[in-house]
């Protein structure tokens, strides 16, 4: 069993959308899914990239992916990184795909200095919530995330 983590490239575009596809089904919002191949290749790898992404392989096919882009702690005056997706295929689970792809982001996170990575996971996915805490990651129960989207998103941007 061989894995590899690979940064994606625009080459990737079709197997990035089939792992965002499958990540909604999983969390069952596949009717939320928006993301063309048009739109990942130019947000991912036109001239503003907003996010970059990760691959995972095992024998040669891919069967996971994080996507994750950086932010910023004011009260450590350091860059973060949000994650924003991890998944890895129902049928590859199990295998330390997961494990890798969060290695890969921690040993990024280190090498450009960044003072943490946050992420969310929605609170019905136990099985990633156990995992996740055995990794040593803590929930921040305190905080509430808000979103801006559709109308009240233009209505406030266009005031």
């Amino acid at each position: 069993m061989t894995k590899q983590i690979v940064r994606a490239t625009a080459a990737d575009v079709p197997v990035i959308l089939q792992m965002i596809r499958g990540l909604a089904d999983y969390e069952n919002l596949s009717h939320m899914v928006e993301a063309t191949e048009d739109k990942l290749r130019e947000t991912l790898f036109g001239d503003r990239p907003g996010a970059e992404v990760l691959l995972a392989y095992l024998d040669g096919r891919c069967e996971g992916f994080a996507l994750f882009f950086p932010n910023y702690s004011t009260f450590l005056a350091k860059p973060g990184i949000y994650l924003e997706d991890l998944y890895v295929n129902p049928e590859a689970r199990g295998k330390g795909l997961g494990l890798a792809l969060l290695r890969e982001i921690a040993r990024l996170a280190v090498e450009r200095g960044c003072g943490r990575v946050e992420w969310s996971v929605l609170d019905w996915n136990a099985p990633s919530i156990g995992f996740y805490k055995k990794l040593g990651a803590v929930p921040m129960d305190e905080w509430t995330i808000f979103r801006l989207t559709g109308d009240a998103l233009t209505n406030l941007g266009t005031r």
